[in-house]
């Protein structure tokens, strides 16, 4: 499992002209499925981004997790997050879970994260043509790889 982080001020997923979802401050979260995720994967991926301490503290370091600041997430997948362009200029895709994997993976990641936050986790529409709009804040922008990914 992949994913690209950023904090934001807020952010919004449009599908065919209506907002899909929409957050304030807190969490973008582009995630990628591979075949071989599973469920501790996507465990260990919720739990590290709820608990990754990129919010500022008092003293302007970052130090607080979206769950200090009771921030919110927006979740969106993105399959090309698994994209492979080394060789020629057409990424291949191989690399991802195809829908029948990716779409309860993704589902699961979702729940898990709704748990530990607490809230309703936005989400775009799994498959969708989505416009996303942010306002990265910092910016702050990771990108996090499960451990068996590496």
């Amino acid at each position: 499992m992949r994913t690209v982080i950023q904090r934001v001020r807020h952010a919004s997923i449009t599908i065919e002209g209506r907002v899909a979802g929409q957050i304030g401050p807190g969490l973008l979260v582009l995630a990628g499925f591979s075949p071989t995720d599973t469920p501790a994967s996507l465990d260990w991926m919720a739990r590290k981004l709820t608990q990754l301490r990129i919010f500022s503290d008092e003293d302007g370091k970052m130090n607080r997790s979206v769950q200090d600041v009771q921030g919110q997430v927006l979740v969106v997948s993105q399959f090309t997050l698994l994209a492979d362009a080394r060789k020629g200029n057409r990424p291949s895709y191989i690399g991802a879970a195809p829908p029948p994997i990716a779409v309860p993976l993704y589902e699961k990641f979702v729940r898990q994260l709704e748990q530990l936050l607490g809230q309703p986790v936005p989400t775009g529409e799994f498959g969708a043509d989505m416009q996303v709009e942010l306002l990265n804040d910092g910016p702050v922008t990771i990108v996090l790889d499960s451990p068996e990914s590496n």
